[in-house]
Formats: C-alpha cells, sequence, structure tokens
C-alpha cells in the first residue's frame, strides 16, 4: 500500500467478548495522520462476588487520551448506560464535542444533575434522523427501532466508503414509539453502497425474530383489566415505550399510575417534556399511593434487577415508606434479568411469593421482549444494506462467533471477528492491521481505580481468607518490648479441637520470634517477614486457608 494513502479504520475498545461497556473507535487518514470519531462511551455493571466494592466498569481510553487532539467528537447512539453510562467520568479527560439527539442529551443532563461535582458537558444536540459533519466524517441518523426512544444507527460516510453503525436495535413493525427501523433509508444506504457493517451480536443465537412491543402492550392490558388487587409493574426506567404501554393499560382498567422510585420519576418527566406522554394523565407522585382503593392503582416500580435500594426491593421487604403490596395483589415483572442479577431479583420474587403475591415474568406471559434483533432480522438487515465487510460486536465470544456465520451464510464477501483493541483495516484491503491499548478501569466509589491495580485482588482475598495484623516493638539489642498486638479479621474463632485461633496466632507470634537467631532479631524486616510467615503456617495447619498477614515491627 502507498505511504500516505487514506485509509478507514475501526477498533472497539470495549463491548467485544461482553455484553455491555461499548465503545468504538473510527480513524480516518494516513497512518500516523488519521483524525478519529468516538461512538458510544458505556459501562458494565459489577457483580459484588466477582469484583467486591466495585461500582461500575468503565473503557480504558489510553489510547483516546494520547490521541485527544486528533479526536473529532463523541455520537452518542441512544441513553442506555453501556452505551453512555461512562462519560461523567471520561469526558472530562478528553473535552471533545458530544453529539446527540434531544432525549439522549435530556439524560445526560438529568444523570450529571443527579451526580454532585458532575462535570458540565455541553452536548450539540442532533434532530432525529439528522445529519451533521464531525471533522472529516460526514454521519447521518438511523432511527431503529429499540427499547428506548431515539436509538440510532450511524450511517458514516468518507471517500474511502460508507459504514453503517448498528448501535442496539431490532425490527418491529408496531413499536410503542417513534417511527419502526427506517427500511427506506438503509435500503437507500445499500444502494448508494456500504463498505462495512459493524453490528449488535446480542440475539445472534436465536431464530426468528423478536416479538413486537404491541404484544407486551396487549398482555399488560389484559392482566391488569383482570387483576383483583393493587399491580406493581417493574421494568427498566428507560424504556420509555414500555412506560407509556403500562399507562395505556392502567387508563383502560379505570386505574391511576403511581410512580415508584428516583430513576422512574425522572425518566417520566423528561419523557412528557418531549412529548412521549402525549395524551396520558399525568402519573401520581409516590405518596399519592395510599389514598388510591386497591383496585384502582397501579405502582410503576424501579428495582427490576433486584436492586437492594430500589423501590421494589423496598416494597418486598415491607420497608418503604409509602407503598405496601398484600395477598391477593399482583407483581408484573416486565424486563430481562440481566445476567448476573439472578440471585438478588430471584430473592425478591420468592419474597413476594411467601407473602401471597403473585408474580408474572416472562416466564409464563409475553411481558417483556427483547430490543435486539434475532437471526431473521440480522439477514433482513443485511439484505437492506449489501454490505461488502461485516464486523460482529456487542456480544460475547458465541454471539459474535453465531453472527459472523449467518453473515457468511448470507453471502457477504468479508467476515471479520476482532476483540476489544484489534485494529481493523476496513478500507483499502480489509483486515487486521494492529492492536491499540485496551482494557478496563473500575469506579470504586468515587475513585477510578485501573484494573490491574492490587486492590480488587486483594480484596478477594479479604474476602476468602481473612486477615491477621500483628504489631510489635523492638529494642536495638533485638529485644520485644512488652507483648504483641494481635488481631484477626474474617478468621473462625476456633479450629476443629476448640483452640482459639487469636490465641493459635499469638503463640506463632511468639514461637517464631524465640526460634530467631539472636542477630537476626536486630533486623525488623527480618523480624517481620519470618513473623509473617509463621503466622500463616500456623493458621494454614489449623484452618486449611492462609490469611493475609500484615507485621510491623518497630523499633524503639
Amino acid at each position: 500500500m502507498a505511504r500516505g494513502q487514506q485509509e478507514l479504520v475501526f477498533a472497539p475498545l470495549g463491548g467485544v467478548g461482553e455484553i455491555g461497556m461499548n465503545l468504538s473507535i473510527y480513524g480516518l487518514g494516513p497512518e500516523g495522520r488519521r483524525q478519529w470519531l468516538v461512538v458510544d462511551v458505556g459501562v458494565s455493571f459489577a457483580a459484588e462476588e466477582h469484583l467486591p466494592g466495585v461500582d461500575l466498569i468503565l473503557p480504558d481510553i489510553r489510547f483516546l487520551e494520547a490521541e485527544r487532539k486528533n479526536l473529532a467528537g463523541i455520537v452518542i447512539t441512544h441513553a442506555h448506560e453501556d452505551h453512555f453510562g461512562a462519560l461523567l467520568e471520561l469526558w472530562p479527560k478528553l473535552k471533545v464535542p458530544l453529539y446527540a439527539t434531544p432525549f439522549t442529551a435530556a439524560l445526560i443532563e438529568a444523570k450529571r444533575a443527579g451526580e454532585p461535582g458532575a462535570p458540565e458537558i455541553p452536548v450539540t444536540v442532533i434532530p432525529v434522523g439528522g445529519r451533521f459533519t464531525a471533522g472529516a466524517f460526514d454521519i447521518e441518523l438511523v432511527t431503529m427501532a429499540h427499547s428506548i426512544p431515539e436509538a440510532n444507527a450511524l450511517i458514516i460516510r468518507t471517500p474511502v466508503g460508507n459504514v453503517l453503525h448498528t448501535g442496539d436495535w431490532k425490527i418491529d413493525p408496531t413499536p410503542i414509539l417513534n417511527d419502526p427501523t427506517d427500511e427506506k433509508k438503509l435500503r437507500a444506504l445499500g444502494e448508494e453502497g456500504c463498505l462495512a457493517l459493524i453490528g449488535d451480536s446480542t440475539n445472534a443465537i436465536r431464530d426468528g425474530r423478536s416479538p413486537s412491543e404491541a404484544d407486551v402492550k396487549k398482555t399488560l392490558t389484559e392482566l391488569i383489566r383482570n387483576a383483583r388487587g393493587r399491580v406493581a409493574v417493574t421494568t427498566f426506567a428507560s424504556n420509555v415505550g414500555r412506560l407509556r404501554a403500562v399507562a395505556e393499560a392502567a387508563r383502560a382498567a379505570d386505574r391511576e399510575v403511581v410512580v415508584v422510585g428516583r430513576a422512574m420519576d425522572r425518566v417520566g418527566h423528561i419523557a412528557r417534556e418531549l412529548g412521549y406522554f402525549d395524551g396520558l394523565p399525568d402519573f401520581r407522585p409516590t405518596d399519592a399511593y395510599g389514598y388510591l382503593p386497591p383496585n384502582k392503582v397501579v405502582a410503576l416500580c424501579t428495582g427490576s434487577q433486584g436492586e437492594p435500594r430500589a423501590a421494589l426491593a423496598r416494597i418486598a421487604e415491607d420497608q418503604h415508606p409509602d407503598v405496601t403490596l398484600s395477598r391477593g395483589d399482583t407483581v408484573i415483572y416486565s424486563a430481562r434479568t440481566i445476567p448476573g442479577n439472578e440471585k438478588a431479583v430471584g430473592r425478591i420474587i420468592n419474597g413476594l411469593i411467601e407473602q401471597g403475591i403473585e408474580v408474572i415474568t416472562d416466564r409464563t406471559h409475553l411481558v417483556h421482549v427483547s430490543g435486539h434483533p434475532r437471526r431473521a432480522e440480522v439477514e433482513e438487515l443485511i439484505g437492506w444494506v449489501k454490505p461488502q465487510i461485516v464486523v460482529p460486536v456487542h456480544g460475547e465470544a458465541l454471539h459474535l462467533h453465531e453472527h459472523a456465520s449467518l453473515a457468511k451464510k448470507c453471502g457477504v464477501k468479508t467476515v471479520l471477528q476482532c476483540r476489544n483493541g484489534d485494529l481493523l483495516r476496513l478500507a483499502p484491503d480489509a483486515r487486521l492491521i494492529d492492536e491499540v491499548p485496551a482494557g478496563r478501569i473500575y469506579k470504586d466509589g468515587r475513585l477510578l481505580v485501573d484494573a490491574q491495580s492490587r486492590t480488587v485482588a486483594d480484596r478477594k482475598r479479604l474476602s476468602f481468607s481473612g486477615a491477621v495484623s500483628v504489631a510489635l516493638a523492638l529494642t536495638e539489642k533485638g529485644e520485644m518490648v512488652g507483648d504483641p498486638s494481635v488481631d484477626v479479621i474474617g478468621l473462625p474463632e476456633r479450629d476443629r479441637e476448640g483452640a482459639v485461633l487469636l490465641e493459635v496466632v499469638f503463640g506463632a507470634v511468639i514461637a517464631t520470634f524465640d526460634s530467631l537467631p539472636r542477630a537476626k532479631r536486630r533486623d525488623a524486616d527480618a523480624v517481620a517477614e519470618a513473623i509473617r510467615r509463621g503466622v500463616r503456617a500456623a493458621v494454614a495447619d489449623r484452618w486449611g486457608k492462609k490469611p493475609m498477614c500484615y507485621v510491623h515491627a518497630l523499633e524503639v
């Protein structure tokens, strides 16, 4: 290839080989002089048993920080946390133009307003279906059906070819909100010429088509109409179409909607301001719940993923100050349980059932549908846009593999599979050409922690085997001043013979110190290391596990 030739490259920094944490970059220009476009800046949610204390997982953007002067901007495809949730933490490191549609921009601002000290992030608001330029990139939004308003695919036009970045999408002929997936615009791209389709793989292992939101609305309407007592519906607050479906079902059953939970209230206000609840009565505040007869209320609750402080968890534990449920009432789970949340959700469902409350999930009724395309929908999209290249993204290894196989079956000439950090050249001569730095950062309280740091690894060890702390004072002659101070955290109180482990530790400290040659006792570091080893061995002999052990030997 000629030196200085114009190239179009693509790399995922998150969202490939995993569900969530979506961040993709496109580069245009000769090697070494590329301009970059960022698409989405998402998070993943940490499972407590694997990452104790970690709140969120963010993509590592070292590469973008190094290329900051060459960044044309960031485009957010839609306002799900796995596509925009890292903005507050990561945008200040880049401070480049940010582009989003009105609903997404409003949620970004609401999220910022709800977090003390969050940075001001100026957003360039792009109308639904709009077209704009960011640096050298000509970008057109394509309306796609999904489980949130204003989900977009991006047509990225460049001098060396056009790319369709699908974002999250499905083909739903009867969505509750917005227009269906814009088939006309996608077919027109196919006629114009589509170099590459960078596509959602989440449901590529499932045959057929995803059911429609209209089908869910029918089920919800029937369930709410036939319910005897109070009804509570839990779903993702961002699924405004589902919120509208619940509200219309409640109106048909002569019930009023009470909003329970801050996220639900926040999204409801934004949706109403933008016209998504036009024609519906205003929702009632939480404190109105107690004044409404049981057969006249539908509570729209946060907590579909088992979040311990969300509305439904507090209701299930009878800890909510305004909302209660009792025998004969109904709870409808109108959401999919995200992998990793099964235990938390199961606890709430079991707790509700034990109280005599009927719980309805998608195991028995069509109360939820996915916002992602199944195989027949992927085939149809490929037929519309006729891409020369397909790159599967947004999925784990199995999803990516099945998407790749399906694209080959559809006759796509070039299918490129990649991992986070792989740099693919899309034009000319499509292939893997390099790697860029990629990884994970943990949000730990108010701090961002490198995933490779000792922080989380130490917490895992602490959770498995506890810790021992020893402090002792030494004279210049290597004599111990008084008794050592010993404390244990997370160890069993006694061993199987009944010996107190704290006393075992104390004995190990004394025995180890007494066993050291007098010359070595004058070396505080050597004393500390010997005692650390001796204590861990003594505890392992009695317990079968080696705790973390910290020894502080001070010369006085």
